[in-house]
This record gives C-alpha cells, sequence and structure tokens, in this order.
C-alpha cells in the first residue's frame, strides 16, 4: 500500500502542507494548513471509482494508467515545526 506524507511548512510569507514536492496554497497560521492537510488526507482515504488517469512526472513526461477506485493510499500528517 502507498503511503502519503502530508509536512507541514512554512512557505511564502504563511503555513502550507507539502506532499514531496508539491505545496499546498499558502495559509496564514500554522493551525489553518493543518487543518487544511487533515481535511486532505481524509478525503485521500474515501474510496471512488476506478478511472483512467493522466499525469506528468518530475521529468516532464505524460503517463497513463488505470486507478482502482478502492485502492487508497495510507496518509500521515508530520508537523515538525511544532514541539507542543
Amino acid at each position: 500500500m502507498t503511503k502519503v506524507t502530508y509536512e507541514i511548512v512554512e512557505h511564502d510569507g504563511g503555513w502550507a502542507y507539502k506532499v514531496g514536492a508539491t505545496f499546498s496554497e499558502t495559509f496564514p497560521s500554522h493551525a489553518d494548513a493543518l487543518a487544511a492537510a487533515k481535511i486532505a488526507a481524509g478525503e485521500q482515504q474515501v474510496a471512488g471509482r476506478t478511472e483512467g488517469i493522466e499525469y506528468e512526472d518530475s521529468a516532464g513526461k505524460w503517463h497513463g494508467e488505470v486507478s482502482q477506485g478502492d485502492d487508497r493510499p495510507e496518509t500521515d500528517i508530520a508537523d515538525t515545526t511544532r514541539s507542543d
């Protein structure tokens, strides 16, 4: 099973969550970014329909594959910016 980690980080004068090298929108507070990451992580675990998907990798190459609607990743939130 795939594991996706949402990392809370300072970004562009505020806070964001990041998955791999991709940032979310910037939020005004750490709490807002954490709340948004929790929502996104929860939504990613909801089963959907089996359908074809296309995506571009970091080298700019496009790929196509079939995504099973019930093959959902495990999600986690890494918040190393706070010790409390």
